[in-house]
C-alpha cells in the first residue's frame, strides 16, 4: 500500500552481499556444462581448470586418509601441523622464501585466502590498487572487507602489465595495499625480476601491503626470469601476504586447498576469522594436499609441456582472425585476445557493439563458450582458457574463424 514504510524484513538481502557479482568465469563454465549436458556440442574454454586428473598418488593419499578415524575429527582451524610443514618446506624449494609453521594458514582454496587476506588488513575505505584486467573474484573480496578497489588498466600495447607511474598515479593518502599477481589471470603476463623490483621498492617507499597471488609459479614459459616479490624484495616480507593453493599445480581445483602465508600478526588474525567462518580445511583434502607438496614435480612438468604445446596452437589459431589481436601469454593457461576489431560491425545481420556481446553471438553460433573482458575490467576483450584437449582447443577457435571468416 502507498504510504506505507517498509520493515527490516523487506530488505531481504543484505546490501554487503546483494551487490556481489556472481563469478562470472563460473558463470560461462556452469552455461557451457548446461548446454552440453542438452546434447549441444559445446566448447568451454571458460574455466581455469587443468583437464587431467589429479595424480595418482595424490588420490591415493586421500583414500588412505579416509579410513583414519583421526581424519573423521576436528583439527585445528588454521590447518594440519604436517600440511603448514609441508607448505614451509614447498616454499623454501620452489621460492627461496624461508617462513615459519606460524606464518601459515591453510585454506578452503585460494579465494579464502585472498579474503581472509583483505579482512585482516582491511578497514572501511582503505583503497587497495587492482592492476586490470583482474580475476574476477579481487574487487568482491576486497570490498567485502570493507575495501575499496582502484582500477589500474594495462592493455596488450604494453604486455598487460602496469608500470610504477601508473601505480603512482592511482596512489591516494587512503591507498593501502597493492594487489600484484605474476603469472596473471587472466592475461597470463609474467612480470621480470627486474620490474617486480622496482614495483617492489614502490610498495616500500609508500609504506603500503602488498598482496601477492603466486598461484601460477609454475606455470612460467620460455625461460622468462622472474621470481617471487618477498625474495626478490625481502625489504617487504613484513608487508607482504602470499596466497597460493595445491588447485592450478597440481590439477587439483576441486579439493578446495589453498593457503596465506604473511606476518605472524596477521596470519593470526585471518586465522581467527577462519575459526568462526569454516573451523578446518576438509581434513582429507589436507592430506591429499600433503602427498601433493611432498611429492616431486614430475607430473607438474608434464602439464606445463602440454600448456606450453595449446598456448602455440591457441595464439597462433586467434591471431589468423581478422580482427583479432593475440598477444604470447607468458605463464598461466590463458589467452587474452582484443576483439575490439571486431566490435561495431554487423555479424549475420546482428550488430555487435560489446565482448559481452560478442561472447553471448559466439555461444549461440558456434556453440563456443568464452569469457567477455567485462568480467576482468577490460571491455574489449575475451579470456579463453587453454586447459583443455588439444583437439577440444583446434575445433573450437576453428569454429570462430569460419565463425568470422
Amino acid at each position: 500500500m502507498s504510504g506505507m514504510t517498509s520493515s527490516p524484513r523487506d530488505r531481504r538481502v543484505s546490501q554487503r552481499i546483494g551487490a556481489i557479482a556472481e563469478s562470472a568465469t563460473l558463470k560461462v563454465d556452469a552455461k557451457a556444462k548446461a548446454l552440453k549436458a542438452d546434447g549441444r556440442p559445446v566448447i568451454g574454454f571458460g574455466a581455469g581448470e587443468p583437464d587431467f586428473p589429479t595424480p595418482d598418488y595424490i588420490v591415493e593419499a586421500a583414500v588412505e586418509a579416509c579410513r583414519e578415524p583421526r581424519n573423521h575429527r576436528y583439527t585445528p582451524a588454521g590447518g594440519l601441523p604436517e600440511l603448514k610443514q609441508a607448505i614451509v618446506e614447498k616454499t623454501r624449494r620452489d621460492s627461496g622464501l624461508e617462513v615459519e609453521p606460524a606464518q601459515v594458514l591453510v585454506t578452503n582454496g585460494g579465494k579464502q585466502a585472498i579474503y581472509a587476506a583483505f579482512a585482516a588488513m582491511l578497514d572501511p575505505g582503505d583503497e587497495v590498487i587492482v592492476p586490470a584486467p583482474y580475476w574476477t573474484t579481487y574487487p568482491e573480496a576486497i570490498q567485502l572487507a570493507g575495501g575499496v578497489p582502484v582500477e589500474v588498466l594495462a592493455d596488450e600495447t604494453q604486455d598487460y602489465k602496469v608500470t610504477v607511474a601508473q601505480l603512482e598515479a592511482a596512489r591516494t593518502e587512503k591507498t593501502k595495499v597493492l594487489l600484484f599477481v605474476s603469472p596473471s589471470n587472466p592475461t597470463g603476463a609474467v612480470y621480470t625480476a627486474e620490474e617486480i623490483r622496482e614495483i617492489g621498492q614502490w610498495v616500500e617507499d609508500h609504506d603500503l601491503w602488498v598482496l601477492t597471488d603466486e598461484i601460477y609459479e609454475h606455470l612460467v614459459y620460455d625461460g622468462a626470469d622472474t621470481g617471487s616479490m618477498p625474495v626478490l624484495c625481502p625489504f617487504l616480507v613484513d608487508n607482504c601476504v602470499v596466497v597460493n593453493g595445491v588447485a592450478k599445480t597440481y590439477a587439483m581445483t576441486g579439493w578446495r586447498v589453498g593457503w596465506m602465508i604473511g606476518p605472524k600478526d596477521l596470519v593470526k588474525a585471518a586465522t581467527n576469522l577462519q575459526s568462526h567462518a569454516t573451523s578446518n580445511v576438509a581434513n582429507v583434502a589436507q592430506r591429499a594436499a600433503i602427498a601433493a607438496l611432498e611429492g616431486d614435480l614430475t607430473a607438474v612438468a608434464e602439464m606445463k609441456t602440454s600448456f606450453d604445446r595449446r598456448r602455440q596452437t591457441i595464439v597462433s589459431m586467434l591471431n589468423e582472425i581478422d580482427g583479432v589481436v593475440c598477444p604470447m601469454p607468458g605463464g598461466a593457461f590463458y589467452a587474452y585476445p582484443s576483439v575490439k576489431g571486431l566490435l561495431g560491425r554487423e555479424h549475420d545481420g546482428r550488430r555487435v557493439e560489446t565482448s559481452a556481446e560478442l561472447a553471448e553471438y559466439i555461444l549461440e553460433k558456434a556453440e563456443v563458450a568464452v569469457v567477455p573482458g567485462e568480467a576482468f575490467g577490460s571491455p574489449g576483450y575475451l579470456r579463453l582458457s587453454y586447459a583443455l584437449g588439444d583437439d577440444d582447443i583446434v575445433e573450437g577457435i576453428t569454429r570462430l574463424q569460419k565463425l568470422f571468416a
